[in-house]
């Protein structure tokens, strides 16, 4: 069967978009440690809903008198860790994720729903066999340096991140990538490839301009061309940056705002003072204790969405202690999940017990979350630990939710005899630590980037996903061999039952415990209308301005 899926044209869409952002008004962007295209977490129905000021109840009291978008003006967000490089091939961290979203766009993208739509390609056919895809590029893009974006620019890209590989590779087997002629794009496949349409909607597979635009890679990804609604204004890597508005944004009147400045706010206290005072407009993360604050305070909008975010606590599966699977199981038997909810998130998550978020297609809700001590004592007498163990659970500084959790998971763990000293490092270090396994275990973040089920299976349980099965080492050969059938299978009742099987057989291996499910909860000042938030937690301020 041929899929065909066409655009509204510009026009129209603009005036659909525009019309829900006058309906309700709401975004935000969390910076955790990880972003993948499958995970990394630095993560539906209601994704994309948004609220009015002081509320995140969904309603829209501050979007019923916005008004009409106002060009000009700009914004300042604060992200939790600056930007270090804009090589969308090479980069996972949210910090980095969020920026370069902002500057490519991808053949498809997904909206705020988690649905694939349209982005360069206006439309797309799928032959019957599922190995040809033919995609038509929208006519007259231009880069932002004033440059014809075509099909030859799609080829390179794509064939770049194929060799490149990354953190976030392209996984189907592909035979050739083709520029049938300047606005048409063919990819051939092997073998079917399932969730194809969802990895080129993630920010990894942005297009860039042939041959670097005539520059050198390093000259590039210092001030990167792309077709996205804003450019590089100014930014020295690990500092601030500066995007301006795209002169050459291929959808008319877009975007609204001359500038959106970045800049690093790592102290909770910090983000709710600043953006109480008016002095950020946007912060990309709200910790939970403080979200009745600013719910109260008029001057602010907190929004509050459903996303695909996990947070987890990850075990070094070749640490001596955790490579036993009874210990595993045992640690997450006695972990209070109900309990870290409620102290760590103030009731704004649900407990987690499946690696898949519940927006995510076939999210299997059976998972237990329950705490059970005696079962838990009986799998540590079964390790080779039985009389228990000390170890060290590393977590980064600066935050709150984080301490609270691993606070009640060393009470928790203390019951079955495992002495857990808790250690902070910067995030910089707890990055640079757990990538390099030294770690025995630690709690993270796991974000999806594109909405299939397989690159959250992929980046934490396949050994070859681009992370070691997100720096666990965790492998199991069952779970990769139903990771490949669930690659190849079509959507439907055989690939929904694939994925509930790696899911049990994942939660029995237990090589990490899922906490719970947040929600992408974000602020910005009542004055800032338009924005939209992404299921992934990232931010789009395409259509966002100041009132």
């Amino acid at each position: 069967m041929s899929h065909r899926i066409r655009r509204a044209p510009a026009a129209a869409a603009f005036a659909a978009a525009l019309a829900l952002t006058l309906a309700a008004c709401g975004g935000g962007e969390d910076d955790p440690e990880e972003t993948g295209s499958g995970t990394s977490g630095e993560s539906g129905s209601e994704s994309g809903s948004e609220s009015g000021s002081g509320s995140s109840d969904g309603s829209t009291d501050g979007a019923a008198d916005a008004g009409t978008p106002v060009e000009g003006g700009s914004l300042t967000v604060a992200h939790t860790q600056a930007p270090t490089s804009l090589d969308l091939h090479n980069e996972i961290t949210a910090n980095n994720a969020f920026v370069i979203d902002k500057l490519f766009e991808g053949l498809v993208t997904f909206d705020e729903s988690g649905e694939i739509v349209p982005e360069l390609a206006t439309e797309w056919d799928i032959s019957d066999d599922g190995l040809t895809y033919t995609f038509t590029l929208e006519e007259s893009v231009q880069f932002s340096d004033g440059s014809e974006l075509d099909s030859e620019d799609v080829v390179f890209s794509l064939e770049r991140h194929l060799e490149v590989g990354g953190p976030l590779p392209l996984h189907a087997d592909i035979a050739s990538i083709e520029a049938t002629d300047p606005t048409t794009v063919t990819i051939t496949l092997n073998e079917p490839y399932t969730p194809l349409l969802g990895e080129l909607s993630g920010f990894s597979n942005g297009i860039i301009p042939t041959d670097f635009g005539g520059l050198s890679e390093e000259e590039f990804f210092t001030s990167p061309i792309g077709s996205g609604a804003f450019t590089v204004d100014s930014w020295a890597p690990g500092g601030d940056i500066v995007l301006a508005a795209n002169d050459s944004y291929r959808v008319d009147g877009l975007p609204h705002l001359d500038e959106v400045t970045i800049t690093v706010i790592a102290d909770d206290n910090q983000l709710i003072s600043q953006v109480q005072s008016g002095q950020v407009d946007v912060i990309t993360q709200v910790p939970p204790a403080n979200v009745s604050t600013l719910e109260s305070n008029d001057d602010v909008t907190v929004s509050a969405t459903e996303g695909w975010t996990v947070e987890e606590l990850f075990f070094n599966t070749q640490d001596e202690h955790f490579a036993d699977p009874h210990v595993r199981a045992a640690a997450q038997l006695a972990i209070d999940r109900e309990g870290i909810v409620e102290a760590s998130t103030f009731g704004t998550a649900t407990p987690a017990g499946s690696l898949l978020p519940p927006p995510i297609q076939y999210y299997d809700a059976s998972l237990a979350t329950s705490v059970d001590i005696a079962a838990a004592q009986d799998e540590i007498a079964q390790s080779e630990f039985p009389d228990g163990f000390d170890t060290t659970l590393l977590i980064p500084s600066g935050n709150t939710a984080r301490t609270q959790s691993a606070q009640i998971i060393q009470a928790g763990l203390s019951q079955i005899g495992i002495t857990v000293e808790i250690e902070t490092v910067d995030l910089s270090t707890f990055r640079e630590r757990f990538r390099a396994f030294d770690y025995s275990f630690m709690v993270n973040s796991a974000i999806s980037d594109i909405p299939d089920p397989n690159a959250v299976i992929t980046f934490q349980a396949d050994p070859e996903g681009g992370s070691d099965s997100y720096w666990t080492h965790y492998a199991n050969d069952e779970v990769t061999s139903l990771i490949d059938e669930g690659r190849s299978t079509p959507e439907g009742p055989e690939r929904e039952e694939i994925y509930t099987e790696i899911q049990s057989l994942i939660n029995a291996d237990a090589p990490y415990v899922p906490l719970y499910y947040p929600q992408n909860v974000r602020a910005w000042g009542a004055g800032v209308q338009g924005i939209t938030v992404l299921p992934n937690g990232s931010l789009d301020y395409t259509e966002a301005w100041v009132s």
